[in-house]
C-alpha cells in the first residue's frame, strides 16, 4: 500500500531523510517513531504530496507521490499536527465545505457528515462553531475531516498532540475503530505505550532513517542489542542504582522503592558475574530477571544503540 525507496530530503544543511526506506501493507494500523528530527514530518508530508523529495521514490496504492499527485490526494486523508480552523464556521459547514472542495456531490453530504460526526463522537455538536470547541474535539473534527472524500490511506502527525488523557483515549479508539474498517493509518506519536496499543506494526526512526521496523511484539522483544533487567532488593534500592550506573554495559539505571531497573548489554557471562558483584557488594537480592521491553523502552534502547550511548 505505502512503499518508500532510498527517500532523501534536505533543508539547506540539514538532512531530514538520509535513504529512508520503508513498507506499509494495506490495511495495517503502522506507527512511525522517533525523537524530535528524526524526519516523521518531513516523511509524512511528502506523502501527502505537500512536500517533494530530493530523491528516492513513494508510492500508496502504486501510485508516485511526485508524479501522480491528483490520484494520490484522492486516496489520502492527511492530518497534520498543527491545523487551522476558520471562525464563524460551524461544525457542519466545516465539514461541508471540505466535502464541496472535494468535488462530493450535495445529494447525500447530510448523511455523510451526520456518520462521520457520529463515528468521531461529534454527533451533538453540529451546530456548534468550530472555534469555540475544546482541543480534543478541533482534533477529532480534523479526523472528520480527513475522512470526508473516503480516503483508503490516513496519515496521522501526531494525533493525540496536547489531548488530556480521557482526550487521548476517545482519539485512540476512533483510529482502533478505523483499522478494523479496513483503513491503512500511518500515525506518528510522542506517547509510546499508547501507539503500542493501537498499532500492528511499527518503525524506529532516526537521523532520517529506518532502524528497525515490524509487528510490534518483534520489535520490542529485538529492538536493539540491549536486555531490561529488573532487580529487587530487600532495602532501599537507590544504593544500587549508583552502583550499577559505574559499571560497563549498563544504562538508563532507575531505582523505584526497593527495585532497580536498568538496560544491559553485556553477555550472558558478563551478567552472572554482575549478579555475583551486586550479591558480594551486600545487598540481598530477592529477585534478579529480564522483562520484556514495552515499545518506550525499545525505543530507548535503539536510538541509544545507534547514537553510541
Amino acid at each position: 500500500m505505502i512503499s518508500i525507496s532510498e527517500m532523501t530530503k534536505r533543508f539547506g544543511r540539514t538532512t531530514a531523510l538520509d535513504g529512508m526506506s520503508l513498507e506499509v501493507e494495506k490495511g495495517a494500523v503502522f506507527g512511525l517513531i522517533g525523537p524530535n528530527g528524526a524526519g516523521k514530518t518531513t516523511v509524512m508530508s511528502i506523502l501527502a504530496t505537500l512536500q517533494l523529495p530530493d530523491g528516492g521514490r513513494a508510492t500508496i496504492s502504486g501510485r508516485d507521490v511526485t508524479s501522480d499527485i491528483e490520484e494520490v490526494r484522492g486516496l489520502v486523508g492527511y492530518m497534520p499536527d498543527f491545523f487551522g480552523v476558520y471562525d464563524g464556521l460551524k461544525v457542519y459547514e466545516y465539514l461541508d465545505f471540505f466535502a464541496s472542495a472535494y468535488h462530493l456531490p450535495e445529494k447525500g453530504r447530510d448523511r455523510l457528515i451526520g456518520g462521520l460526526l457520529e463515528l468521531v463522537n461529534l454527533g451533538d455538536k453540529e451546530d456548534f462553531y468550530v472555534d469555540l470547541l475544546s482541543r480534543g474535539m478541533k482534533q477529532r473534527l480534523a479526523l472528520a475531516r480527513c475522512l470526508v472524500h473516503d480516503p483508503e490511506v490516513l496519515i496521522l502527525d501526531e494525533p493525540a498532540s496536547g489531548l488530556d488523557p480521557r482526550a487521548r483515549a476517545e482519539m485512540k479508539e476512533i483510529i482502533r475503530h478505523l483499522g478494523k474498517m479496513g483503513k491503512t493509518v500511518l500515525i506518528s506519536s510522542h506517547i509510546l505505550p499508547e501507539l503500542g496499543e493501537i498499532c500492528d506494526q511499527v518503525a524506529i526512526m532516526e537521523n532520517g532513517r529506518v532502524v528497525v521496523s515490524g509487528p510490534v511484539e518483534e520489535v520490542t522483544a529485538a529492538g536493539g542489542g540491549s536486555r531490561v533487567i529488573v532487580v529487587e532488593v530487600a532495602g532501599r534500592a537507590g544504593e544500587l542504582a549508583l552502583m550499577l550506573e559505574e559499571r560497563p554495559h549498563t544504562g538508563l539505571v532507575e531505582a523505584d522503592g526497593r527495585q532497580v531497573k536498568f538496560f544491559y548489554r553485556g553477555s550472558r557471562e558478563d551478567q552472572g558475574a554482575l549478579l555475583k558483584e551486586i550479591i558480594d557488594g551486600g545487598h540481598i537480592v530477592i529477585q534478579y530477571h529480564e522483562v520484556r521491553r514495552n515499545l518506550e523502552e525499545a525505543f530507548m534502547a535503539v536510538t541509544g544503540e545507534v547514537n553510541g550511548k
